[in-house]
């Protein structure tokens, strides 16, 4: 297809089988400038559009209106269990800590979650006053399989490096804004979303952890068996459990079982469940009228005092303390709180306990 005019990239737009051949042209003809120069600031011209629309989110996760597709800005970081999805950092620095790992993200760098993960962590702007923004794309292991269907295999198909932060290249960015432009356009949404997003996982596929994608969506893959353990912890959180009852659920021996998860979690099952328990108690203290006694007990400590030690060992402080910088004068949860977006301070530490 040849090269666009700069008046017809910008002419008004009426139907949908025409925006979406647009689209695919305008994708084509960046990729064409940035061969021939001009391609980094394309690609910087993208990401202030996106920076922009993402700027209209709350400062919590905040839903599009399109399908499995979220945004955020934030002053301070997510203490939550973060779904499988793609997480797309737009404006800011943002420190993760899972388990013994600590990913670091910069502007257009991404990470894929490959499985219900408990994570910790710190975010700043890149200017004092300047928010954090990211988007997230959920992913959905069907739709994952209908595109690998359509693209061939390549060597990136072990566990091998679970956790790794990449660099976004122009396509996935110029995706992404296509995308994030349907959040005003609801009439077009129907439509091209579903086209954008497989476009989003081809990119994906095609990079480096285009292999962690591929262990998504097959149901025989170690990935996939560990997830059937991660399932049964989080749905079983306060009850003990044996790691031969996990390992046999996921259909490996106990040394496997245990090797696969922590390549897949950077936990051991004790140091996850751990993890989900001390999640949901800080949740209960700040928006339920209960003592730290009781929410220690029903979330499955048999001990109080264990109970305020690993919490304090995970959020910084002991409960009565963490939660009081959350509280209003009244005693009430500040209303702009909200602890799938914000963090005890303190540097991010990784969690071997």
């Amino acid at each position: 297809m040849g090269s666009l005019t700069r008046h017809q990239r910008t002419r008004p737009r009426h139907n949908l089988s025409a925006e979406y051949s647009h689209m695919l042209a305008y994708s084509s003809h960046r990729q064409f400038d940035g061969k021939s120069g001009c391609y980094i600031g394309c690609m910087e011209n993208s990401m202030d559009e996106l920076r922009a629309i993402v700027m209209r989110a709350g400062d919590k996760w905040t839903a599009t209106g399109l399908p499995r597709v979220s945004m955020v800005r934030a002053e301070a970081c997510s203490d939550q269990v973060y779904e499988p999805m793609l997480h797309l950092v737009l404006q800011g620095t943002k420190s993760l800590s899972i388990g013994d790992q600590i990913l670091r993200f910069a502007p257009a760098t991404y990470f894929v979650v490959p499985v219900d993960l408990p994570a910790l962590g710190q975010v700043s702007g890149d200017a004092p006053g300047e928010a954090f923004l990211a988007l997230s794309l959920i992913l959905d292991s069907g739709i994952i399989s209908a595109v690998m269907a359509d693209v061939s295999q390549t060597d990136n198909d072990g566990v091998g490096k679970t956790f790794a932060v990449s660099a976004a290249g122009p396509e996935l960015i110029d995706a992404c804004l296509r995308m994030m432009r349907l959040v005003n356009r609801p009439q077009d949404a129907a439509l091209l979303a579903p086209m954008i997003e497989r476009e989003i996982l081809f990119r994906v596929l095609q990079g480096p952890q285009g292999g962690i994608l591929r262990q998504i969506a097959c149901p025989d893959s170690r990935l996939s068996q560990v997830r059937r353990a991660i399932d049964w912890i989080r749905l079983h959180f306060v009850e003990p459990f044996r790691v031969e009852q996990l390992a046999a659920m996921s259909g490996m021996s106990v040394a496997a079982f245990y090797r696969h998860f922590r390549a897949v979690t950077a936990m051991t099952p004790i140091q996850y469940q751990k993890r989900l328990r001390l999640l949901k108690a800080r949740r209960q203290l700040l928006f339920e009228p209960h003592d730290a006694a009781s929410v220690a007990f029903s979330v499955g400590y048999e001990s109080a005092s264990q109970f305020s030690r690993e919490y304090a060992r995970m959020f910084g402080m002991p409960p009565v303390r963490d939660v009081a910088r959350f509280k209003t004068p009244d005693g009430s949860p500040d209303p702009r709180t909200d602890t799938r977006t914000r963090l005890a301070p303190g540097p991010v530490r990784p969690s071997n306990q």
